[in-house]
């Protein structure tokens, strides 16, 4: 019996060790004004200008995925679970998002063989989700993540990155 429960705890903790390495390399960072109290906002809208940059050589966005749509569908999510609602006329915020990504990035990449450090090719995105008080037209609150970008990521790794960086954002509003 003890052997069963001491391979299943293992078998439980490799699984969670499996799928927080997927997200290790994305960092979070996400800021709130202090003197604002989310309570009080109830509806939103998106502003007309929330995009992902167009990535005309397919080198990032996985075929068959609509990362625009995605991320509004993460977003509009996260909102709706925290009681908010999408409204055409007079939103209490607006919500706004842009992504960033740099194929051509360099940064630092141990060599397997060497163990030492060197200069290589690392694609990096970010992803930033801003809300902005409708009537004063002041940022409140906005959220960023940085990643690594891999070429080979399918659509259904790519959905759960954006998930998992969209709702890591959304725990730091208060």
């Amino acid at each position: 019996m003890k052997i069963a429960v001491r391979t299943l705890l293992l078998l439980s903790l490799v699984v969670l060790g499996a799928c927080s390495s997927k997200f290790k390399d994305i960092q979070i960072d996400a800021q709130a004004d202090p003197k604002v109290s989310f309570e009080g906002y109830q509806s939103y809208a998106w502003l007309a200008s929330s995009e992902i940059v167009y990535d005309p050589d397919g080198q990032w966005e996985p075929k068959g995925l609509d990362i625009d749509a995605e991320v509004r569908f993460v977003i509009n999510d996260n909102l709706r679970k925290r009681d908010m609602i999408e409204v055409t006329e007079d939103p209490d915020m607006l919500v706004v998002f842009a992504a960033g990504i740099d194929m051509k990035a360099l940064g630092l990449k141990e060599n397997p063989e060497t163990k030492e450090e060197m200069l290589t090719n690392v694609p990096q995105a970010g992803l930033v989700v801003g809300f902005i008080d409708s009537d004063t037209g002041f940022l409140i609150w906005r959220g960023v993540a940085d990643a690594k970008v891999a070429k080979d990521r399918d659509l259904k790794e790519t959905r759960e990155r954006i998930e998992y960086a969209i709702k890591k954002m959304f725990k730091e509003i208060p």
